[in-house]
This record gives C-alpha cells, sequence and structure tokens, in this order.
C-alpha cells in the first residue's frame, strides 16, 4: 500500500501502549480468503440491518467507486450508486439488499476480532510565530539523508556511499562517504537509515529530544505554528491532522517522512514507571498525567525518539485520503488488511461503543489499512477529526464481527 494518511500510523490505544500481551496476536496462518465455509447471507439478515440509516454509508461508496469502476466486476454497482441520492433512503436500502451479497468473516474458528479506531487531530495554530504559538509543525528536514543498507549487510562493519539523488545515497564500494550501520537504531519495518552528514560521514539523524531542543531549527520548513506541544505529539501519532488557522481556515497536513528511529510507547513507560496502571494508559490517561505534571513534559516525550515530518494535503473540506486514494468519510471509514478485505468493498461492522456494550452496528467501507491491522477479523475505525473523535477513536477496543460485502456473483477469493 502506499500509506497517504500515515504509513507508520498504529491504532491508537496501541500506539500509546504497545505493551507485551495487550495487542492481539496475528493468527500463525490464515485462510486463503476472508470467508471460510462461504457462509453468505442477505442483508436483510445480519443484525439491526433494518435500523441502519444509509445515507452516509452511500457517500462513502461513491468516494470508493472513484477507483473500483474501473473493475468490471464493480461497474454496474459503481454507475447505480452514483444514480441514487443519499436523502432517498427507502432507493438506498433497495440498492444494497439488491446488488450485494453478505459474506460472514471468520478466521479459523473464530468470527469475532479486535476493532480500534483513529482519528484526525484538530490543532489551532498560525502561519507566525507568536507566544500563542510557539511550537513549529515541521516539514522534511533539508539536510536529512537516506540509504538503503539490507539486514544482510547491517553486521558488516563500515559501509561506503554515494550520492545518487539529493537527500538519497547508494551504497557504492568506491564512495566518499562512510556509513557504519551499528551506529544507527534497529528497526524491523525496514532497511532504510535516516541521517545527516558531518564531513564524510553519515550519523543519525537527530532524536525527538534533540529536535525539540531546536537541532533542526533553521534547517526544516515549518509548515506552522501551533499551540499545544501535547496535541503537537498526538498529531505525531495519529501522521495526519487538521489546523485551524488564525482567520479560520485549515491546513491538512498529512505524513511526509520519519526520522529514522522506531516508535517507543510513551504509554508503557508510565506504566513501567509506575505511573498509572495499565487501565488508564489511555490517550486521556496520558494528558491528564501532563496536566499534573508539565515539568516532565519533555522528559517522557523523548522517551520516544521517533519524529514525524509532515507535508501539507490537498483540500481543507474532506478527510485525509487514506490507502485506497480517496477521502475517509468519519464514521464509515475503516482500515483493514488487503490480503483479506478488498479495498473499496463495503464491510458491515457489528461491534459496541468504546468503553461500552451499547451495540454498534454500521455499514463501513474498507479504505485505508495500517501497520497494526493485521488478519481477517481486525478493523481500525476512523471516527473522523477533533476532539469528540479523539475521544472515541482514544477509547475503541472492542470485540466486533463483520461481513464482507460484494456485488452478486462476486465471491472473496475472486475479490481479492
Amino acid at each position: 500500500m502506499t500509506h497517504i494518511l500515515s504509513p507508520k500510523r498504529w491504532p491508537l490505544w496501541l500506539a500509546l501502549l504497545i505493551l507485551a500481551g495487550c495487542g492481539t496476536t496475528p493468527p500463525s496462518s490464515f485462510p486463503q480468503h476472508p470467508s471460510s465455509g462461504n457462509e453468505t447471507s442477505s442483508l436483510a439478515a445480519l443484525p439491526a440491518w433494518n435500523s441502519q440509516t444509509l445515507e452516509d454509508s452511500l457517500q462513502a461508496l461513491k468516494q470508493s467507486c472513484k477507483p473500483l469502476q474501473k473493475k468490471s466486476a464493480w461497474s454496474g454497482v459503481c454507475r447505480e450508486a452514483g444514480q441514487l441520492q443519499e436523502n432517498d433512503g427507502d432507493a438506498v436500502r433497495r440498492f444494497f439488499e439488491n446488488r450485494f451479497t453478505a459474506w460472514k468473516l471468520h478466521d479459523g474458528n473464530r468470527d469475532s476480532g479486535l476493532v480500534t479506531g483513529y482519528y484526525e487531530p484538530l490543532l489551532s495554530g498560525s502561519r507566525t510565530r507568536s507566544e500563542r504559538t510557539p511550537w513549529p509543525v515541521y516539514g522534511v528536514p533539508r539536510d536529512m539523508v537516506s540509504v538503503d543498507v539490507p539486514a544482510s549487510q547491517r553486521g558488516r562493519g563500515a559501509l561506503r556511499a554515494k550520492q545518487a539523488a539529493p537527500g538519497r545515497l547508494v551504497l557504492a564500494a568506491s564512495g566518499d562517504i562512510e556509513i557504519n550501520p551499528a551506529d544507527f537504531p534497529a528497526d524491523p519495518r525496514g532497511s532504510r537509515l535516516k541521517g545527516r552528514l558531518s564531513g564524510s560521514r553519515l550519523l543519525p539523524y537527530f532524536t525527538r529530544g534533540q529536535i525539540n531542543q531546536g537541532s533542526i531549527s533553521g534547517n526544516a520548513p515549518v509548515i506552522a505554528w501551533v499551540e499545544d506541544p501535547v496535541e503537537l505529539f498526538f498529531l505525531q501519532v495519529q501522521g495526519s491532522g487538521r489546523i485551524q488557522l488564525d482567520d479560520g481556515s485549515f491546513i491538512h497536513v498529512g505524513f511526509a517522512d520519519q526520522n529514522g528511529y522506531p516508535y517507543q510507547s510513551i504509554g508503557k513507560w508510565l506504566v513501567d514507571q509506575r505511573q498509572m496502571t495499565l487501565g488508564d494508559a489511555s490517550m486521556q490517561g496520558i494528558k491528564d498525567w501532563l496536566a499534573r505534571n508539565p515539568q516532565r513534559r519533555d522528559e517522557l516525550f523523548a522517551v520516544n525518539p521517533s519524529y514525524i515530518f509532515f507535508k501539507v494535503m490537498p483540500g481543507d473540506n474532506g478527510g485525509p485520503v487514506g490507502a485506497l486514494g480517496v477521502p475517509l468519510t468519519g464514521g464509515y471509514s475503516i482500515a483493514v488488511d488487503p490480503r483479506y478485505i478488498p479495498l473499496g468493498a463495503p464491510v458491515y461492522l457489528s461491534t459496541t461503543w468504546p468503553h461500552s456494550t451499547l451495540p454498534l452496528t454500521r455499514l463501513v467501507h474498507a479504505q485505508d489499512t495500517g501497520s497494526a491491522i493485521k488478519g481477517a477479523l481486525r478493523a481500525d475505525l476512523f471516527w473522523g477529526y477533533g476532539t469528540e473523535a479523539g475521544m472515541y477513536a482514544g477509547r475503541m477496543k472492542q470485540q466486533g464481527s463483520m461481513w464482507l460485502l460484494l456485488p452478486k456473483g462476486l465471491t472473496p477469493a475472486s475479490a481479492l
């Protein structure tokens, strides 16, 4: 995938915690397709289907159809969806019931899995620095350099490289730049090292703590200045967000690059330091701790050396763009594992509201992916943007069941 929203985004609760045993363990083996036993049903038989309002779901489907309409199995469905009016509830319901089959998702003997949440933060900021807005939202630093070093070469001692393009090195035995891979943090997600040139040597790039102390000041573009360093930290956890400027306009920012260090959980650190219990290690719990201990903010943030750099995203009114390449719809887009659920497909979700047993059933759409979203029964619900969305996303860690909706005549195996 090309995860435009955030290639490194984790479900919010997991990104804050990542404690051994706290997340779900991906199955050791996966089904060849997401439905075992070919268990199908009519949409009318789905739990609470008849009480659904489907207008927002239709709008999300129309977004999915921008890429899906090029596929023959979807072209007719997408053409019909484009002719429907969202406010004609009866026609929308008939459309879904007549055109789709629901396939119950399983993973081995399990028919339910973990449903988490994510959101798009909303920060207050300005184009200019002031006493009110002293915290920079950085673009990619001009002095950051990357080079791909395969794992097989990590233990071979010093390597040589040469410049291939601005900000980009390639390994070359005759190169004039020395790299010692042992100096760089080990990141299991990839082989790319991020550094800065010091004479003829490539050194690891600055950590979060160093950046917060001003190490890249004047050497990285500033997209905006924001009011709250805590909200800026959580913007980096999510990987995208909105900044409302003095004149009321908005800037959309999204993931551009990262400083080369693996993510370290501040929630785990707080629990390890016995500053809070596992049950309190939510986004709000961490914010409450910081409100009580403002003098320890820099110490806490430095626990996570990873730092995200942003870029301005097009548009200022739609949602962030997910892996499908279309804007996400708050409450109606989910991130999935595309090995088992085809991107763009509707998914009927039956779960519960965060910290509640109150049922939450909704026709959502697979429009995004995420680093921790693995397996056929795993979903991450996009809640939208702002404070309320963040509250729901930060608390969302529920069990849920899912049905994959496919145009009649299409099977899960042929849809992938």
